[in-house]
C-alpha cells in the first residue's frame, strides 16, 4: 500500500511551498488508494514555535487535507512527534555504530569552528576532517569515561550513490562530495537526516515526496538506510516555488505573503488556494485549469510534474478566487461576507438576510473576501459629505443636473413594486434626446447614492438601498445642487 507523509516543522505557520507539499502528497495517496500521514519534525529545538503544531493542522484542515495518521488522532505507528522518539533514535545510531556506518565525534565546538575558518581563508570545502573516525577503542572508551560529550556522526564510504527521483530520473553522487554529517547531536536529539530516515523506515513510508531543497541529503539518506541494510523508499523531489524575480518564496523575505493563515484571512477560499497550489509545478493531462478537490484526486500524476520551479503569481491566484466567489451560492457568499460586513457597519452583524442582496449585487466584483470592505460602504453609511463639483457630469450645469435628480425622485416615489426591473425602466424613460443623456441622469444618481465615482450599476444600487433610503439621498443631492445653483 502507498503510505506518504508530510512532515512539517513546528516553526510558524503553515507555508505556502508546505501547503503544496502537502497537497501533492496527499494527492498521490489517494489517487493510489494509499495513506496520508502527518508527522511533527520538532528536534530542532531553538526553532520552536509555542502553538505552532496547532497553526499547522487547522491550516491543511482548512485546505481539505484530511489526514489518516497524525499527532492529533493517532494511528499504529505513534507516537507521531519527533522529540517523544527520542529513544528510537538513540537505538537506531547506536546500532549504525556496530554496523560500522557511524562513528562518535568528540570534536569540540571550538575546534569545528577553527577548522570551518581555516577552510574558508584557504578556498576550500567546509566540511569535517574526519578526525575522530579512526580513534581506537582505547581513546573512545578514556573519553566516554571522562565525560567528553560526543556526537555520532554518518561515516560517508568511498565511491558513487546512485538512485532515481520519479521526477528527476536517475541521479549519481560522487561521495567524495559528501560530509560525514552529524546524525545524533550532544544532546541525544538526532538530526533531520537521521530521524526521517528512521521514521520513514517504522512508519513504513513507500514514498517520499518532498521539496527540492532535501535533493542533495537525499544520498546521505541511502547511506543510512544502507548501513542499516534497510530497504529505501522511493523519492520525488518536487521543484522550488518561486515568487515573480525567480527567487525562492522564503519565509524570511521581507514584503512576501507566504502563509496560507495570511491568505485566509486577506479573504482567499481554500478551495482557489488549493486549485493554485496544484498548478505550482504540475499540469493535467489538458488545458483545463479548475479543478476541485475530488477531480484533482482523480486527475494527479507524479509524472506530470515539472522539474523547473514554478513561479507564485498572485494574479493568477486572484483570478481562481474571483472565479470561485462568483461560483457561490449567494446565500453561502453572503454568510461568508457577514464578519466583514460586521467590520463595514461598526463591529455589529445584522440581521439574517439583510446583506444578501448587497451580496448578489457585489458578487461578481470580488475578487477576495475582505475586497467587499472597499467596495460595500456606501451600503451601511451615505456620503457624509456630497462635493457639488462631483456631483455635475462633466459639460453639465447645476440647473440641468437638479432637474435631472428631481425628475428621477418624482418617478421612484411612485414604483410600487421595488424591484431593479421596474427602477431601471422607469428611469430610462428620462433619458432621450433633449432631455437628459445617461451621463446626466445617472452620473449624479450614482455620487448621490454611494459618494464614489465608480460603484456597481446604479440601478442595482437604488434596489439595493431600498425605496426609502435611496430617495432620502436623492433629496439630499438635489437640495445641496440647488443650493449651488442659487450661488
Amino acid at each position: 500500500m502507498v503510505r506518504v507523509r508530510f512532515a512539517p516543522s513546528p516553526t510558524g505557520e503553515l507555508h505556502l511551498g508546505g501547503a503544496r507539499t502537502a497537497l501533492y502528497n496527499y494527492l498521490f495517496a489517494r489517487k493510489n488508494k494509499g495513506q496520508f500521514i502527518i508527522r511533527l519534525e520538532d528536534t530542532d529545538r531553538e526553532r520552536l514555535v509555542e502553538g505552532s503544531l496547532e497553526r499547522l493542522l487547522s491550516g491543511l484542515k482548512w485546505l481539505g487535507l484530511n489526514w489518516d495518521e497524525g499527532p492529533d488522532i493517532g494511528g499504529p505507528y505513534e507516537p507521531y512527534i519527533q522529540s517523544q522518539r527520542l529513544a528510537h533514535y538513540q537505538h537506531w545510531a547506536e546500532e549504525l555504530i556496530k554496523q560500522q556506518a557511524a562513528y562518535r565525534c568528540f570534536c569540540s565546538l571550538q575546534r569545528l569552528e577553527v577548522l570551518r575558518q581555516v577552510q574558508q581563508n584557504e578556498k576550500q570545502p567546509t566540511k569535517y576532517d574526519r578526525a575522530c573516525l579512526n580513534l581506537t577503542q582505547k581513546d573512545i572508551q578514556e573519553k566516554l569515561s571522562a565525560g567528553t560529550p560526543f556526537t555520532i556522526r554518518l561515516k560517508i564510504p568511498p565511491g558513487q550513490t546512485i538512485f532515481k527521483d520519479l521526477i528527476r530520473g536517475q541521479i549519481k553522487i560522487d561521495n567524495f562530495s559528501l560530509e560525514d554529517t552529524i546524525l545524533l547531536k550532544s544532546d541525544g536529539y538526532p538530526t533531520y537526516h537521521l530521524a526521517n530516515v528512521i521514521d520513514d523506515h517504522e512508519m513504513k513510508i513507500t514514498h517520499v515526496i518532498r521539496g527540492e531543497e532535501w535533493l542533495p541529503s537525499t544520498p546521505k539518506h541511502l547511506l543510512i538506510y544502507a548501513g542499516f541494510g534497510w530497504q529505501p523508499p522511493e523519492f520525488a523531489h518536487l521543484p522550488n516555488v518561486l515568487n515573480i524575480h525567480k527567487a525562492k518564496l522564503s519565509k524570511r523575505r521581507d514584503g512576501e505573503a507566504v502563509w496560507v493563515q495570511t491568505y485566509k484571512k486577506e479573504g482567499y477560499l481554500p478551495q482557489a488556494l488549493l486549485n493554485f497550489l496544484a498548478f505550482l509545478g504540475w499540469h493535467p493531462k489538458d488545458n483545463r485549469e479548475i479543478f476541485n478537490l475530488a477531480e484533482l484526486e482523480k486527475e494527479f500524476e507524479l509524472e506530470r510534474v515539472q522539474k523547473a520551479g514554478a513561479i507564485f503569481d498572485i494574479d493568477k491566484l486572484n483570478w481562481f478566487n474571483a472565479y470561485y466567489i462568483r461560483s457561490l451560492p449567494s446565500e453561502q457568499l453572503d454568510n461568508l461576507l457577514q464578519p466583514y460586513y460586521a467590520a463595514i457597519a461598526g463591529g455589529s452583524y445584522l440581521p439574517v438576510g439583510k446583506t444578501l442582496l448587497l451580496t448578489k449585487l457585489l458578487q461578481d466584483r470580488l475578487t477576495t473576501l475582505n475586497s467587499v470592505i472597499s467596495q460595500a460602504n456606501w451600503f451601511f453609511h451615505p456620503p457624509a459629505i456630497l462635493n457639488p463639483e462631483l456631483i455635475i457630469p462633466v459639460q453639465s450645469s447645476a440647473g440641468k443636473t437638479a432637474r435631472a435628480l428631481k425628475e428621477a425622485i418624482h418617478i421612484l416615489k411612485n414604483i410600487n413594486d421595488w424591484k431593479i426591473e421596474n427602477i431601471k425602466n422607469s428611469l430610462e424613460v428620462l433619458i432621450r434626446p433633449g432631455t437628459f443623456s445617461r451621463r446626466d441622469l445617472l452620473w449624479p444618481m450614482r455620487v448621490a447614492l454611494t459618494g464614489e465615482k465608480e460603484s456597481p450599476d446604479v440601478f442595482g444600487v437604488a434596489m439595493v438601498l431600498g425605496q426609502k433610503e435611496c430617495l432620502a439621498r436623492l433629496e439630499k443631492a438635489e437640495k445641496i445642487i440647488n443650493q449651488t445653483n442659487v450661488l
